[in-house]
């Protein structure tokens, strides 16, 4: 694990930027005021971020115990996040539910 990923680790904030660097958000205070009690703020970031045709099992995992996943997905959806494992959906699961609630 790299420096900024322990230091995501620790700060339970992690995003990935549209060049695909993690961004520690908790540390410029930009973190939304529910994901302190997100459970992916104690788990390893990496499995949010999974490589192209990695699995997405583990995060799915978390996100389906998660108390604020609905706020998780609302906030990714909002923002229009490209990257990552939000609210227990992929980037594809989140453009496929954009483009329902839009038809």
């Amino acid at each position: 694990m790299s420096i900024t990923q322990d230091i995501a680790a620790d700060c339970g904030s992690v995003t990935r930027s549209t060049d695909g660097s993690l961004d520690v958000a908790d540390l410029l205070g930009n973190a939304p005021a529910w994901h302190e009690r997100s459970l992916c703020s104690q788990t390893d970031p990496e499995a949010f971020f999974p490589e192209k045709g990695g699995s997405t099992r583990e995060a799915k995992r978390v996100c389906s115990r998660c108390e604020v996943k609905t706020e998780c997905l609302g906030y990714a959806l909002g923002h229009d996040e490209r990257f990552g494992i939000w609210g227990g959906l992929s980037e594809r699961e989140r453009r496929k539910l954009k483009r329902r609630v839009a038809a």
